[in-house]
């Protein structure tokens, strides 16, 4: 099975700390270490990890985080023949992670944002994948670029759509599988962000507010894939289908890349063929084992490991 993401790669700068700061304020940290990261080299090793062959479109720069996120991807196994080399510098994601797991990005895109076009080979490459996987971390026009590649070959096109922007209907009109998580969906719907849900004690107010953003969804794209972290994953489509899988209780560490873990493992599930019930139960379990662990493509989960975790739906 093969799947090409086109996507992202940065070097994440990383800083824990007992509590994320407030605006204009300083906290003192506790710990510091360089991952490389990304979320389309993530979700790449994370699909790699769950057993596809991928190969990875995207970019890096000439600086010395270069050769780190390199050899990092190839380690994991990629195939990085369509990785280009682009001037000045490198993706770089600013992190700091509290105690409880949770976190704040900012990331620079440096060579991401060059990515402003496809080869031939990368247009062959995606024409004879089972899937494309892509995010939002590079040029909105190679998004497009490629999902009408995939389209023209009829080769699913799943987008996780993060960070969230406004999404035009042309792009919307190629995508198989929507992936977001509740923010996201509300940006990608553009509605005023409202974070009350996630915090609710309501387990059923959560509910409630998650399936009317998935009526929505669901009209702009024909599968819809919400995440809502300790809850699970929410599923639905055109033909009517609607399932809440539950996600497996697990003490978290850092939450960066349970989003990618989660999409990655998500991808390789669906492409084989999996029931959507198993397929998200899968998921889940790749997104649950990532928060475990401090980092982004340092903590993605292994096939063995995500068969170990999941729960049988």
């Amino acid at each position: 099975m093969k799947i090409v993401v086109v996507g992202s790669v940065n070097l994440d700068l990383v800083a824990t700390a007992a509590v994320l700061p407030r605006p204009g304020e300083t906290v003192l940290g506790e710990s510091f270490t360089t991952v490389p990261g990304g979320k389309g080299a993530n979700q790449a090793i994370a699909a790699q990890y769950a057993g596809a062959e991928v190969t990875f479109v995207g970019a890096v720069g000439e600086d010395a985080f270069a050769q780190q996120v390199r050899d990092n991807m190839a380690q994991a196994g990629l195939d990085l023949s369509l990785l280009r080399t682009e001037p000045g510098p490198s993706g770089v994601a600013l992190i700091a992670v509290d105690d409880s797991g949770e976190n704040f990005i900012v990331v620079a895109p440096g060579a991401n944002s060059k990515l402003t076009y496809l080869t031939e080979a990368d247009r062959a490459a995606i024409a004879a994948a089972d899937a494309l996987v892509m995010q939002l971390e590079i040029p909105l026009e190679t998004v497009q670029e490629a999902a009408q590649v995939a389209r023209d070959a009829g080769v699913p096109v799943l987008l996780n759509a993060a960070p969230a922007r406004h999404l035009p209907t042309e792009l919307l009109s190629l995508v198989d599988v929507l992936i977001v998580n509740l923010i996201e969906a509300q940006m990608v719907l553009g509605d005023k962000i409202d974070s009350s849900a996630r915090r609710s004690p309501s387990a059923s107010a959560r509910g409630m507010h998650a399936y009317s953003l998935m009526e929505r969804l669901r009209q702009i794209a024909p599968k819809v894939v919400l995440t809502v972290g300790a809850d699970g994953a929410f599923y639905a489509d055109r033909e009517g289908t609607w399932m809440q899988i539950p996600a497996p209780k697990i003490d978290a560490v850092d939450t960066t890349a349970a989003g990618d873990g989660f999409v990655g493992a998500f991808a390789v599930a669906y492409t084989e063929g999996k029931p959507i019930a198993e397929t998200l139960a899968w998921a889940c379990a790749a997104g649950a084992i990532g928060a475990t662990r401090l980092g982004a493509s340092s903590s993605l989960a292994l096939r063995e490991e995500i068969d170990k975790l999941a729960v049988k739906p």
